[in-house]
């Protein structure tokens, strides 16, 4: 190979080696460190924050209900070790107290609750009026429950740069204390990006408490996108992860859901 070749070959790892040297500086010394990472932590956090929906029936008085555990028909086994069926009636709960629907307590069943949620599911309405003689369950309207039919991740990407290959072929060619350096700062260069995006699709279903028949439902969906950086030069690194949380995620469309009930059905 001629000297040419050499040379230039060494130009674009110095040249590689310089872009990864632009990364924010690393120095600890210096009085802001930590605020740029610090900035971006909060920003990404912030997507994540709780938001107020404001229901437009909220100064209405809503009839009596009981949200009951739906079911999660997604076999994805990252979104079911994160949510049950149980944390979902939670996220219902609150919003439909917010929407100024009178929430009656789950808890007020006691072990009756599986028995009561099955008589539901499969609507036999002598066996759910059973249930309804008990206690303040006596002035339950409705029965509704919050069901997940779709959560996948529907798309992803990557892309990475690993310095080590190009810094040996400095090491090999570049001769000399310059060329050993040359091998430990491009070959240190490390790199990494990659995004991913969810697709999680909600349904709702009102049931008239006495009769156990279906009164109403709806379904919605939303897109979430889950992101995350790294890049290290010479052991220094810095990384980035955001996005909307599975969380988030779950209790937005909870919300969305709520929002035709208490608009449509109030």
């Amino acid at each position: 190979m001629s000297r040419t070749f050499y040379s230039g070959l060494i130009g674009v790892a110095c040249a590689l080696s310089l872009a990864a040297h632009a990364q924010p500086s690393f120095e600890s010394s210096s009085p802001t460190a930590g605020s740029d990472t610090s900035q971006k932590a909060n920003a990404m956090a912030d997507k994540s924050l709780y938001k107020d929906v404001q229901y437009v029936n909220a100064g209405k008085k809503g009839p009596a209900l009981v949200v009951i555990p739906g079911d999660i028909k997604s076999n994805n086994a990252s979104f079911i070790q994160k949510f049950g069926p149980n944390n979902i009636a939670d996220f219902g709960e609150l919003e439909l107290g917010k929407a100024n629907f009178k929430v009656l307590e789950r808890a007020d069943l006691g072990p009756l609750l599986k028995e009561f949620q099955l008589a539901y599911s499969m609507g036999d309405a002598q066996d759910a009026r059973k249930y309804l003689q008990k206690g303040k369950l006596k002035t339950t309207k409705w029965v509704i429950k919050f069901d997940v039919l779709k959560a996948e991740q529907v798309g992803e990407a990557k892309k990475s740069f690993d310095g080590r290959a190009i810094g040996s072929l400095i090491g090999i060619f570049g001769g000399g204390r310059g060329g050993a350096a040359g091998e430990t700062v491009v070959g240190s260069v490390q790199s990494g990006e990659a995004s991913g995006v969810w697709v999680i699709g909600m349904r709702y279903k009102l049931m008239d408490a006495n009769t156990t028949e279906q009164v109403a439902t709806g379904y919605t969906e939303e897109k979430m996108e889950v992101g995350a950086k790294s890049s290290s030069v010479l052991g220094m690194g810095e990384s980035e992860k955001g996005g909307v949380s599975l969380d988030t995620m779950v209790q937005r469309l909870v919300q969305k859901l709520v929002w035709e009930i208490d608009s449509k059905h109030k």
